[in-house]
């Protein structure tokens, strides 16, 4: 058996597209995301509503194949592997947490039932910690063996944060794990969040709408329609670069430069700005 200590998995996508039928039309959900997680990261999806994010999430947990491009997770082709691999994957090494605790949880089994049943197939492989361990790690374990139905929001949270962390894996996949919670609550998800990531080196993606959870994270992606459009370090967001050299401007630079603005580029101390320019009315 290998050491129940995690190590953090990275990923890598290129080209990626998704498509769906819905209504009798064909939708895009991505449209090429080129995304680089470095191991060990934590960093947040942003984006609005119907931009990719939870698209994005699915299929790096291979829960369905994208339309065009490839997906690596560590040293796999989550693209190109078999239903079995992929079940092999999501069972001892990439957890997905959905939006919503209930999701993630047996509704009628104690929180530490929860996390045993989650182990079953990983301990064939690995030497995991028993579920009353993975509870006390996120500061809950006086609640292991009480009915779900007792707990607060917050702890039915934390209890499907250890239920995806049961199998000690490389990769965490969280779907706005804040969204339902109060800023209590929130602020405590998030410190045990980062308190894993730092602890066992598991990398974290995390999909979010709040600016507070962004600007804690140390690095954001922004999708926008189906593509990447922007990083934050901390709170502030740039503008990125595609492959092409085009530059997708972030959302409020967008409204506030009309179509046809001129702009031009300075160097400042190693990077640079960008200086819109107004034109001069002719004296016709």
């Amino acid at each position: 058996m290998s050491s129940g200590m995690s190590s953090g998995m990275g990923i890598r996508t290129h080209g990626l597209v998704h498509i769906y039928h819905a209504e009798g039309h064909d939708v895009a959900a991505l449209s090429g995301v080129d995304l680089d997680v470095r191991p060990g990261e934590l960093m947040g999806l942003l984006g609005p509503s119907g931009s990719g994010k939870s698209t994005l999430m699915s299929l790096l947990a291979g829960v369905f194949r994208p339309s065009a491009g490839k997906i690596f997770v560590g040293a796999h082709e989550v693209s190109s592997a078999s239903t079995k691999e992929l079940d092999r994957l999501r069972a001892t090494q990439v957890s997905l947490m959905l939006q919503g605790a209930g999701r993630n949880l047996l509704p009628y089994a104690t929180p530490a039932a929860n996390v045993g049943f989650a182990q079953r197939a990983a301990r064939a492989t690995k030497d995991l910690p028993t579920a009353e361990e993975v509870l006390s790690e996120l500061g809950i374990a006086d609640v292991a063996h009480r009915p779900l139905a007792g707990l607060t929001p917050g702890e039915l949270q934390l209890v499907a944060l250890a239920v995806a962390l049961a199998t000690r894996p490389g990769l965490v996949l969280a779907d706005e794990p804040t969204s339902q919670l109060g800023h209590a609550a929130r602020d405590l998800v998030l410190e045990r969040l980062a308190w894993i990531n730092r602890t066992h080196g598991t990398t974290v993606v995390l999909v979010t709408h709040d600016p507070h959870v962004a600007a804690f994270l140390p690095r954001t992606v922004t999708i926008r329609d189906g593509r990447i459009g922007g990083e934050g370090r901390s709170g502030e967001e740039y503008a990125v670069v595609t492959a092409d050299g085009s530059l997708p401007l972030p959302g409020h630079v967008r409204d506030a430069l009309p179509p046809g603005t001129l702009v031009r580029f300075h160097p400042v101390d190693g990077h640079y700005e960008l200086v819109p320019e107004h034109e001069e009315a002719s004296d016709e």
